[in-house]
């Protein structure tokens, strides 16, 4: 909860940040991308770090990372000092979540892995939701500065619980042991290229919906001709339902097999935002805005889940990170995607293509996701 609420302190004043320094409306769009990038192009060196020096020391180091990072930020002389800064963030985020994600997997028992890491994805959720207000309140004196300050503190308290958790690693990968095996990148990837090439692809559709939904959802409102207010509270309905349903959906996948999750998600996803695509009014958009919240609500977790499953014991945290770039690279496409289809042709088809691709992982998962539960089985 602390490593979101410091990014969600830190994200909403980056654009503001680099428009104070000089940064032109497009380039203070780049710098905040820059968060994403940082983190597409740093999977695998993340996975190569937390192999050889364990989670928790990973993340005790990203978290130290992510800290200097909003120094830099804070001190930043210009836009181009802000946009390192920015990258190191996004760079530090990607080391964190994949040895917070590797960490899970040992502390807790396979039976309960999806609510763990639903639960997970929920905190992450409640942080990102609080951090801004945490971030708001210190703007109050400090100015823009505030918020930098108000994250370093968020993630402060995230290295130091890192600091204190116990090292949950077995002793065959634990860092420093001569008998320790260390795999390559490489040879992960073709040992495991068919679920990376069948259910890789339903998580990197899966992350196109998600990323694209939180500009749909402004940019619908705004072709209806809504105000501004009227759409923060919509989309601030959209986050509480997000938030709320987080711990039945991973319980229900504990009990009854992740197909029972995945592939509601994925169609309630994809039938809202196709049907968004059709609402002329207020009723019918917030019907299928708040339907849109619990798709992404109930799949909360299910893209580490899935990735935690699939994952094999020798070489784990190498699959994890190329599970991690395959999520991200969806996450970088969608809004590029809705952006492409909206500027070739309309914006209602840019948003019915987003569901399609909601109906499409919806269809990957019928077809590949296993009909047992994984977690009995372990």
């Amino acid at each position: 909860m602390c490593f979101g609420v410091s990014n969600g302190a830190m994200l909403p004043v980056v654009a503001l940040s680099a428009r104070e320094l000089g940064a032109s409306v497009a380039m203070a769009s780049l710098i905040v991308a820059l968060i994403g990038i940082g983190s597409l192009v740093s999977n695998i060196p993340a996975a190569m770090i937390t192999s050889r020096y364990g989670e928790r020391r990973a993340m005790m180091g990203a978290g130290m990372l992510s800290m200097l990072a909003l120094l830099l930020c804070i001190g930043a002389p210009n836009a181009w000092a802000l946009a390192v800064g920015v990258f190191f963030i996004g760079m530090a985020s990607s080391i964190f979540m994949l040895a917070r994600q590797s960490y899970m997997i040992d502390a807790v028992p396979a039976y309960m892995r999806a609510r763990a890491l639903s639960t997970l994805a929920g905190t992450m959720r409640i942080g990102a939701f609080a951090g801004p207000f945490g971030g708001a309140a210190l703007m109050h004196f400090l100015g823009l500065e505030g918020a930098y300050w108000f994250a370093m503190l968020a993630m402060g308290g995230a290295t130091l619980i890192a600091y204190h958790a116990p090292d949950m690693a077995p002793p065959e990968r634990q860092p420093g042991n001569p008998s320790r095996t260390k795999y390559r990148i490489i040879d992960v990837a073709r040992a495991h290229h068919k679920v990376l090439l069948t259910l890789g692809l339903g998580i990197l559709m899966v992350s196109a919906v998600r990323s694209s939904r939180q500009v749909v959802i402004p940019l619908w409102a705004d072709y209806l001709g809504m105000s501004p207010s009227t759409t923060s509270i919509i989309y601030g309905l959209v986050a509480a339902i997000d938030m709320s349903v987080f711990y039945p959906a991973g319980s229900l996948m504990d009990r009854r097999g992740r197909l029972w999750v995945a592939v509601p998600s994925a169609l309630l996803m994809g039938v809202s935002l196709i049907g968004t695509s059709l609402t002329t009014g207020l009723v019918g958009f917030v019907l299928m805005a708040l339907l849109l919240g619990m798709g992404n609500g109930i799949g909360s977790g299910i893209v580490m889940t899935l990735g935690a499953d699939a994952a094999p014991k020798q070489g784990r945290t190498e699959f994890l990170g190329l599970w991690r770039l395959v999520s991200d690279m969806g996450t970088s496409v969608g809004p590029v995607v809705l952006s492409a289809v909206t500027a070739a042709f309309t914006l209602t088809l840019a948003v019915a293509t987003m569901g399609a691709f909601g109906l499409g992982a919806a269809a990957v998962f019928w077809r590949w996701l296993p009909r047992s539960n994984p977690s009995a089985q372990s």
